[in-house]
């Protein structure tokens, strides 16, 4: 348990920082969700359109510090991949 007043605000910032963390991840994966929903679909304009607002999206959650930049490359370029493969 925090005993010092500097560890204690150290708690606090924690929380907090986590909080904001928590909500960027999941808003990112709710951009994410649209996109996979409209690949099982089979809607390949419904698709794009959702691939375009994910895109950025994941990428400020990567600059924010939420995922690495690299797995946040890796996430796009996949979806892109199966958007592009829908018929």
């Amino acid at each position: 348990m925090a005993n010092t007043p500097s560890a204690k605000k150290a708690i606090r910032k924690i929380a907090a920082r986590t909080a904001v963390n928590k909500d960027r991840r999941s808003r990112m994966r709710t951009f994410v969700r649209s996109v996979e929903e409209a690949i099982a679909k089979g809607d390949k304009a419904e698709a794009t359109v959702a691939l375009k607002a994910a895109e950025p999206e994941i990428m400020r959650a990567s600059q924010r510090g939420v995922v690495h930049k690299n797995t946040a490359s890796r996430k796009v370029s996949r979806l892109a991949q199966r958007v592009k493969a829908l018929a």
